[in-house]
């Protein structure tokens, strides 16, 4: 049975963390983003096209970084989907139910959480999730006025810069609408944070190099001079764990 791809939208971390930790601990689920506005869980959903790629979002009522926009404008802006993840509202508050579960909300969980209760709405989500196939998740990107599609897997690296976000591929560089936090929350584990910058398909790193205190990589087609890609700096506290995840899925060099 395989997991299901869970979205945690909490503007509180002790709450978040635990949330989180119960889901995966359950191994019915596997949490592919923990975000705290509604406008964050919003752009990770847009990115999975009519919800595909996150099977069900697990969203408090009371949340900040929007305005007054509550857990609820969340559910309610994709209830006439045709094809949308399953919610769960996961909140302190009883009064919501009525109008939870009128918007078509598949389970309430109450504060403070239990695993048992948590396990319990997991086995019944599994045996709602949809029959139909899932669609391959695409990415749009922006070329001037022109709008691009592109394969995760022709995806070299995202990049936050001056507010802006770009996605290099073999194809070029181009502008998306959404934050890291977001693209993250919707891909999972497709992608690999190595700065707070940057995000890489790991599968596309060819190089890793390091320069007395400085580490990069290469993420690209080809390794040598001329060949296209871009070279992207580590974090100096995640450098070792990049170099681990790197040689853990290689063979060839000694290690000791």
């Amino acid at each position: 049975m395989r997991p299901l791809r869970a979205l945690v939208v909490e503007d509180e971390w002790p709450a978040r963390n635990y949330l989180v930790e119960l889901l995966e601990e359950s191994h019915l689920a596997e949490v592919v983003g923990a975000v705290v506005s509604v406008d964050e869980a919003r752009q990770a959903l847009q990115l999975a096209p009519s919800g595909f790629g996150i099977d069900v979002v697990f969203v408090d009522v009371a949340l900040g970084g929007n305005g007054d926009e509550t857990g609820l404008d969340l559910v309610r802006g994709w209830a006439r989907e045709g094809h949308r993840p399953m919610f769960v509202l996961a909140t302190a508050f009883k009064e919501h139910a009525i109008e939870a579960f009128a918007l078509g909300v598949d389970d309430y969980l109450l504060k403070p959480f239990t695993a048992d209760r948590v396990v319990q709405c997991l086995r019944r989500l599994h045996a709602r999730r949809r029959s139909s196939p899932a669609s391959p998740l695409r990415i749009v990107a922006r070329r001037g006025k022109s709008l691009v599609f592109l394969d995760t897997s022709e995806v070299w690296a995202f990049e936050a810069a001056d507010r802006l976000t770009s996605v290099h591929t073999p194809h070029g560089t181009f502008d998306l609408d959404l934050s890291l936090s977001a693209i993250e929350a919707s891909l999972g584990r497709a992608l690999t944070r190595v700065h707070r910058n940057w995000l890489v398909n790991a599968a596309h790193i060819k190089e890793l190099e390091r320069d007395g205190t400085e580490t990069t990589i290469f993420v690209g087609a080809g390794i040598g001079p001329g060949q296209p890609g871009v070279r992207v700096p580590i974090a100096r506290e995640r450098a070792a764990s990049v170099r681990e995840m790197l040689l853990t899925t290689a063979t060839g060099l000694r290690r000791g």
